[in-house]
C-alpha cells in the first residue's frame, strides 16, 4: 500500500470536486446578475470534463480567462474554509459508516432462517424471558 499515491490521488480528486462546487457557486451566481454568461458556462461545463477540474480550467482559460479566474478564486476560498475541518469529517464519517455496515451485516447474520424468536404456544407472540414454566 502506497500511502503517498493515495494521498496523491485523493488531493487531485478532491481538487477536482472543489473545482465542481466553483463551478456551480460562479453559475449560481450568474444566473442571478448575468444570465446569458451563465448559460454559456453551463454549456461550456456540459461539454468538458468536470471530473478533471485542472483539464477544465486549462479549457477555460482558452476560452474565457475571466470565468476561469472567478471560479480558481471562489476555488480557492471555498478550500479555504473547508479544508481545517474536513480530516475529522472524513475520519469521523468513516468510522461511523463503517460501524453502520458492520450493524447492519451482524443484524443480517443473526436473522437467518431457523433463528426465528421462540413463541408462546398459547399467546403466539415471542417470549420476552424465555425460562421454563411451572404449573
Amino acid at each position: 500500500m502506497d500511502l503517498k499515491q493515495i494521498a496523491k490521488d485523493t488531493a487531485k480528486t478532491l481538487i477536482s470536486y472543489l473545482t465542481y462546487q466553483a463551478m456551480r457557486t460562479v453559475l449560481a451566481q450568474l444566473s442571478e446578475t448575468d444570465p446569458p454568461r451563465a448559460l454559456w458556462l453551463q454549456q461550456f461545463s456540459a461539454r468538458q470534463n468536470l471530473q478533471e477540474g485542472e483539464a477544465y480550467l486549462r479549457a477555460l482559460l482558452a476560452e474565457r480567462p475571466d470565468l476561469a479566474y472567478r471560479i480558481m478564486t471562489v476555488r480557492e476560498h471555498i478550500a479555504a474554509e473547508v479544508l481545517d475541518y474536513l480530516p475529522e469529517m472524513a475520519k469521523t464519517g468513516i468510522q461511523q459508516a463503517n460501524m453502520e455496515h458492520r450493524r447492519s451485516h451482524l443484524e443480517r447474520l443473526t436473522s437467518a432462517p431457523g433463528s426465528l424468536p421462540v413463541t408462546h404456544p398459547e399467546a403466539g407472540s415471542p417470549l420476552q424471558n424465555p425460562t421454563p414454566e411451572t404449573e
